[in-house]
């Protein structure tokens, strides 16, 4: 049965030309309890906001307004199971009514509020693993990578839990009913998810909890263009799935594309995952390898590519390159990429093969973000790699 492919997002009021499926509500001043804060820390008079607490903390915020810890299963159900996703006092049946007023009061339900909706013409198929792509920051250009178009757009702030969380309650009362289950999550492209850390790790523990809203830990997956420090802190505190651009065989081509490897080297980042992953039993990371024409789609780059993930249990992506305005890449061919995906193949890897979706409405992977005129800096072009690009030396 097909569908139309749905692109869930966020905005910021403050910034017009982002491209807002969900907006924020209301205000920028949401209080963010990721950073160490806390609903005690809030000015008095603020109203909390529920989404932003794990059950732990809302069971101690309900029993300091008075209330017993029972009612605060009630209301994490109501908020977050038993398809009911509530959004205000009215959707708490069952209740009890003087807490509810208290809640009318003193919390706040809900942290965005619906903009729009965009639709790709290419659809896709209904299926089991109905995925949604989540952003964890309000645009990114902290650390540039010149494969995404909204790496162009600049980090406005990071988005607190309750955001993050309230993107997977609006996505499962508005989708739910049309394409089945949403079962899959995935944090990638609109901003790094592990510069956010503290925020994003809360978010998905809210995600996964069994009373909650029942994610598989599996099929919620925090993507990292490789934060070292925090990629190992997220491996110890969540059990969710996780994701490693990688995109380059070679420090000089990822310090080109990616210059957070001008940080964390190739051998850093892999030696890491190989010492941390040691210790997860059942677990493998997954490298994304988005393909250039040119650049990092040779055979001789898909063998240092098996060289490299030896010893790291791992899947690989290899994903299309979806171009947008401005860039200087090309997507590799699919018969190079199919061609590349065997040498892998018959070395021994695990791997995928991702063509491109929803690209007419900048709606494919790596094109989150409203085309406008604003261009991420140009880093030089090495020297081997220009006539690939068409770049005059």
């Amino acid at each position: 049965m097909p569908l139309y492919r749905r692109l869930i997002s966020i905005s910021t009021p403050s910034f017009s030309s982002a491209s807002p499926l969900l907006s924020l509500h209301e205000t920028d001043d949401f209080p963010d309890f990721g950073g160490g804060e806390t609903y005690k820390k809030l000015d008095k008079g603020s109203n909390v906001p529920l989404k932003g607490m794990d059950y732990t903390e809302l069971q101690e915020w309900v029993r300091s307004r008075g209330f017993r810890p029972g009612q605060a299963l009630m209301l994490w159900k109501r908020l977050y199971g038993d398809n009911i996703w509530a959004h205000n006092v009215d959707e708490l049946e069952g209740l009890n009514k003087d807490f509810k007023k208290m809640l009318s009061e003193h919390a706040e339900f809900r942290a965005l509020s619906l903009k729009d909706i965009l639709t790709a013409s290419d659809g896709t198929r209904k299926g089991q693993d109905n995925c949604l792509c989540f952003k964890s920051s309000g645009l990114c250009y902290e650390l540039p990578i010149l494969l995404y178009w909204q790496a162009k757009m600049g980090l406005r702030r990071h988005l607190t839990a309750a955001e993050i969380v309230e993107q997977a309650v609006y996505a499962r009362r508005l989708l739910s009913g049309d394409v089945g289950p949403i079962t899959n999550v995935v944090f990638m492209g609109m901003g790094e998810p592990l510069h956010n850390v503290e925020n994003v790790i809360k978010a998905a523990n809210v995600m996964v909890d069994e009373q909650g809203l029942h994610f598989s830990p599996r099929k919620v997956t925090i993507s990292t263009s490789g934060l070292v420090p925090q990629l190992k802190r997220f491996l110890h505190e969540s059990r969710c799935a996780l994701a490693v651009s990688l995109n380059a065989t070679t420090d000089e081509v990822r310090n080109w594309i990616m210059p957070i490897n001008r940080k964390y080297k190739l051998a850093v980042l892999l030696e890491t995952l190989r010492e941390e992953l040691q210790f997860r039993h059942n677990y493998k990371v997954l490298f994304e390898y988005v393909m250039l024409a040119g650049i990092n789609d040779s055979i001789d780059d898909a063998k240092r590519l098996i060289d490299l993930v030896k010893g790291i249990p791992c899947k690989i992506n290899l994903i299309s390159f979806n171009p947008h305005c401005g860039s200087q890449f090309r997507p590799s061919s699919d018969e190079k990429m199919i061609e590349f995906r065997n040498v892998l193949a018959k070395g021994g890897c695990t791997v995928f093969l991702r063509l491109s979706r929803g690209d007419d409405k900048m709606a494919a992977c790596g094109q989150l973000g409203k085309p406008d005129t604003i261009q991420a800096p140009m880093l030089r072009v090495p020297e081997q790699f220009q006539v690939a690009l068409n770049t005059p030396v």
